[in-house]
């Protein structure tokens, strides 16, 4: 210690402070995690591909994706919220769906001055760039980031070995009691393009229009694509009408919906999923003018 001079001693206890004030002070900009809370199943979901799933401290009904969202408390369903248990839960941040949350809410939830972030999920590209936003809500970006990357580079690869294939007409049914469909704005509806499919209800002013039978017969689509999970089977009732192509052809198809109902990071999986039945699906269609 012959560089320190006892000049220097008496110093010593001034810069411990000072040290000390400035440990203090960088630990005080450390960011604690935030208080979210999500309005959506879909976005809690993509809160934890984002990596903020621990910072959720209250959602809505059916948020069951993943099992650590099962967990967490409701504060209501995508209609109907609890302001006051919202309110109770002090969030930093109430995470709202663009074409799922009620206005009115997401009005109310600003009048009780609450940070509403809403956040859009229309489109396929929307997904990732939701996932990025929620990490840079969250402080995690480099764990969302990567997920969105993942996501978006397995959207491309389908898109480069199925969007070019022979055009194929598909009837997507999201419910056979009464028959609900998708029209071409539909998120799941892109991913029938995607794989290079044709929604036969795309042009559908309605996200989810209400279809009649006849429309069905009319329309007469080579593929029909159920998703369903209620147990029963939801494309019986088609098979009777042997006019159709997609009942002569053998091209009815039950997928699960979990990988493509929600706009999530799951969805990728699901498109791939469609892009394998369609192209099973090719191969059992006659082509145009065959009669044999």
């Amino acid at each position: 210690m012959g560089w320190l001079r006892r000049s220097h001693l008496a110093f010593l206890p001034a810069l411990c402070v000072l040290w000390a004030g400035m440990a203090n002070s960088a630990d005080s900009t450390v960011a604690k995690p935030l208080r979210i809370v999500s309005l959506a199943p879909n976005l809690t979901e993509l809160t934890f591909s984002a990596g903020a799933g621990a910072q959720i401290v209250g959602t809505v009904e059916y948020s069951d994706y993943p099992q650590a969202a099962r967990s967490i408390p409701r504060i209501g369903d995508a209609f109907r919220i609890d302001f006051e248990r919202v309110l109770a839960l002090r969030p930093d941040v109430v995470l709202a769906w663009e074409s799922g949350t009620p206005q009115n809410v997401i009005d109310r939830l600003r009048a009780l001055q609450l940070n509403v972030r809403v956040l859009a999920t229309y489109r396929i590209a929307d997904i990732g760039a939701a996932t990025r936003e929620i990490g840079v809500i969250g402080g995690t970006t480099p764990i969302a980031e990567q997920a969105a990357k993942q996501f978006d580079n397995d959207i491309e690869v389908l898109r480069r070995q199925y969007s070019a294939r022979p055009a194929i007409s598909v009837f997507l049914q999201i419910n056979d009691r009464p028959v609900f469909t998708v029209n071409g704005k539909q998120i799941m509806s892109q991913a029938i393009a995607l794989c290079g499919g044709r929604n036969v209800f795309g042009e559908l002013n309605d996200l989810a229009p209400e279809v009649g039978e006849e429309a069905v017969l009319a329309a007469d689509p080579q593929v029909i694509i159920a998703t369903d999970n209620s147990g029963h089977d939801a494309l019986d009732h088609w098979r009777h009408w042997q006019s159709m192509s997609a009942v002569r052809s053998g091209n009815l198809y039950v997928l699960p919906p979990d990988d493509l109902a929600r706009p999530t990071i799951r969805l990728a999986r699901g498109a791939a999923e469609i892009c394998r039945t369609l192209e099973t699906a090719r191969a059992k269609t006659k082509p145009a003018g065959d009669g044999r």
